[in-house]
């Protein structure tokens, strides 16, 4: 059985023009809005190399979002947590001035395209799983009580998607710093009165 050569040279140069362009347009419009037409002239290529390699829109527009799909906001583990939450925070406010991260924000927001969602919701699960692991490491350390990921990455995260919202405001690292206090004093006092934050 002959392998299927993977596209090399003009190719592959021409395929990521258009996969970019495809990002921009996405970061610019949202799913909804995406012109499939207007790709061609983007990228500054001829519109047959777009739809002969992608005849279908939601095809191109998956294959974009999933070439960034293994980017990763890092997430270290100093053994220092409130760091690490800040480090994490200021790299998330980063990405979404990017095409990508401008992008990923309209795909989550449009809802029509199962297929898209699905790309997306992976993209998301896989950063999850690695917040997961580090409260869990935090955890066992004293570092912090039992919380459940997802509502960490909801008060979190939610703050930065506000700043970012706002062209009038900076996300610098004391906003960063305050967020994650706050978090934490919270989930913290939470527990000492016998709350339950392990699961939502």
């Amino acid at each position: 059985m002959t392998q299927a050569k993977r596209p090399g040279g003009r190719t592959a140069r021409v395929r990521a023009k258009i996969l970019t362009a495809t990002v921009e347009l996405l970061a610019r419009d949202g799913v909804s809005a995406f012109k499939y037409e207007e790709v061609a002239d983007r990228a500054g290529v001829h519109k047959t190399s777009v739809y002969r390699n992608w005849p279908d829109r939601n095809d191109l527009v998956i294959e974009a979002l999933s070439r960034h799909a293994d980017q990763q906001i890092p997430l270290a583990d100093t053994g220092d947590l409130r760091t690490d939450v800040a480090d994490f925070l200021l790299a998330l406010a980063a990405e979404l001035e990017t095409p990508f991260g401008r992008a990923l924000v309209n795909a989550v927001q449009s809802r029509e395209y199962e297929e898209v969602t699905s790309t997306i919701r992976g993209v998301f699960d896989r950063r999850l799983a690695t917040l997961r692991s580090r409260l869990e490491r935090a955890t066992l350390r004293g570092e912090l009580p039992p919380v459940d990921p997802l509502f960490f990455t909801h008060m979190i995260s939610g703050p930065v998607h506000l700043y970012r919202n706002r062209a009038d405001l900076t996300f610098s690292r004391l906003e960063a710093e305050r967020i994650t206090d706050v978090v934490l004093a919270g989930i913290r006092a939470t527990a000492s009165q016998g709350g339950d934050l392990a699961s939502s």
